[in-house]
């Protein structure tokens, strides 16, 4: 049993519709790619960029080390943060990983919003109650009318 006619054959050229399949996999892959790692990954790059370059007096700030701080002053490749008081380090640019965010600021945010829900549970509460009143003087009226024919219907 001899391989070579079989590799003959394997050898042979292929036709035009084999190449497209053939194609059309590592193709689709390449695209695949592109949409879901390459494309996010340069949007991130260029929001830490951003980032980055907008470093100013007075950001608080973690570096990709971990260390917390306040940026001091900025230079043009490095930053200085004041760690603690008296305490400053020198890093590079690149070496911070993100800006925090003062969360007193959105807690204010969130406060209005729960108060604005409060506001309107209190006032659908209201309507409710207003309801409810509304229901029992009716039932009230159509019980008048009743107790009168009774005791009409004893006076007789």
């Amino acid at each position: 049993m001899s391989f070579v006619p079989f590799l003959q054959t394997a050898a042979a050229a292929p036709q035009q519709g084999n190449i497209l399949m053939t194609v059309l996999p590592f193709v689709l892959i390449i695209g695949i790619f592109y949409l879901f790692i390459i494309r996010p990954q340069n949007k991130k790059q260029k929001e830490t960029e951003k980032m980055i370059s907008a470093l100013k007096k007075g950001d608080k700030i973690i570096t990709i080390g971990g260390i917390h701080g306040v940026v001091h002053q900025t230079k043009e490749k490095t930053v200085i943060v004041k760690v603690d008081d008296g305490t400053k380090i020198e890093f590079n640019r690149s070496a911070v990983a993100s800006v925090v965010v003062d969360k007193p600021n959105e807690t204010k945010a969130a406060t209005k919003k729960s108060e604005k829900a409060k506001k309107a549970a209190e006032k659908t509460e209201e309507v409710k109650e207003a309801v409810n009143e509304e229901n029992k003087n009716d039932v009230v009226a159509e019980e008048k009318p009743a107790e009168a024919a009774s005791e009409e219907a004893k006076n007789e």
